[in-house]
This record gives structure tokens, C-alpha cells and sequence, in this order.
């Protein structure tokens, strides 16, 4: 399964709600994916020693990560990066089978013009250190605010466009890694029981 991770501890955010509209899309694809809400998850990350990681509310956040067949990141700009609970709940993700060889795509968004480019830039910068496999098409939505309607779905007819090409791409592009055994699941299958 694919997880969509709603990057802020904000409730009541555009970022879930955009992260609930990209679930629509997979919807309409065939395919179920799951939110991770840190707003959900933010609770747990404070508990426990290290990190939190023996916290047990968290640990099965921690194990849809570990087993995910790719993650789809939806961050908002906060002060010209991303959410401080972002990075934190990174930091408590197992280093480094979290994402090592682990499809993930990006989706930004900001109040302002450059629609979450900060943020997502640094973000790469994090998953492409830890050895993901970083799908290329990106989508950042400018004046967020307006481009969802009262409903929460998008009204930006491009930016709609946008979001249903990167679903069709990223799942053409996680099945081709997989095809290929060449994903996270199959690299740790592998590690498992070596080849002679």
C-alpha cells in the first residue's frame, strides 16, 4: 500500500485537505492509499525513550513506512522550509530501510507564489540522503487558499491536471520498480534470503 504522508500538525489544514483530495485520485485509479495525519501522529512523537520509537501507538506508523509500496508527501511552507513535526517524525523513522530504495513523490504548497518549492527542495535533499527513489514529477500549488473551494477540493483546473498526471505517473513508476525488484519491499526480501 501507498501512504500519503499530511505534512503539518495544523488542525484543520489545506494540506489534508489536499492530501484527501490526491486519495480521491488514487480512488478513482483502483488503488486505496492511507493519510498519515501528523496531527494523528504528533501525540505519540514526544513519548518514550528514543524518540518515542518504543512508544506503542507509534509503532504501527513506524511499520506502514518500513513496508510501504511508496510514500506521496504533501508539505506545506512554513517559514521558507517545511513543519518542524515534519522533520521530527523523519527523525524517528528507522535509518536506513525507512526509505532506502523507497519510491516517494512530492506535493507543495504555499499561501504564497512558489506553492511549497522550499520545503520540497529540502525535503529532496533529506530523501535523496537516505537513498529513495525520488519521482521527478512534482506539483506545488501557489495560493493554496484559493485553490481549494469550501468543500476542500481543488478548483484550480491545472493544478488538477497536475495532480491526476503525477497519480498516473507514480503508480506506472512504482510498478516498474517493483517489476524490476528494484523497490524497498524487494531490496529487503532480498537482503532476507541472498542469492548464491
Amino acid at each position: 500500500m501507498k501512504y500519503i504522508i499530511a505534512g503539518t500538525d495544523r488542525p484543520g489544514s489545506n494540506t489534508l485537505k489536499v492530501a484527501k483530495y490526491i486519495q480521491g485520485l488514487y480512488r478513482d485509479q483502483g488503488e486505496a492509499v492511507e493519510i498519515i495525519d501528523l496531527v494523528e501522529v504528533k501525540p505519540h512523537l514526544h513519548t518514550g525513550p528514543h524518540y518515542g520509537k518504543d512508544e506503542p501507538a507509534l509503532k504501527p506508523v513506524l511499520e506502514k513506512i518500513m513496508h510501504s509500496e511508496g510514500l506521496i508527501v504533501v508539505c506545506p511552507e512554513y517559514n521558507g522550509s517545511m513543519p518542524g513535526v515534519l522533520k521530527y517524525f523523519i527523525d524517528h523513522l528507522k535509518f536506513p530501510e525507512s526509505f532506502e530504495y523507497r519510491p516517494v513523490c512530492f506535493v507543495g504548497l504555499s499561501a504564497g507564489m512558489f506553492g511549497g518549492l522550499r520545503p520540497v527542495e529540502h525535503l529532496q535533499q533529506i530523501f535523496g540522503y537516505r537513498n529513495a527513489f525520488i519521482f521527478p514529477e512534482r506539483v506545488f500549488i501557489m495560493a493554496s487558499h484559493k485553490a481549494l473551494d469550501a468543500q476542500g477540493q481543488i478548483s484550480d483546473d491545472m493544478i488538477k491536471g497536475l495532480l491526476t498526471q503525477q497519480v498516473k505517473n507514480f503508480r506506472r513508476f512504482t510498478e516498474a520498480l517493483s517489476f524490476a525488484k528494484l523497490d524497498a519491499n524487494s531490496f529487503m526480501e532480498s537482503k532476507k534470503h541472498p542469492q548464491p
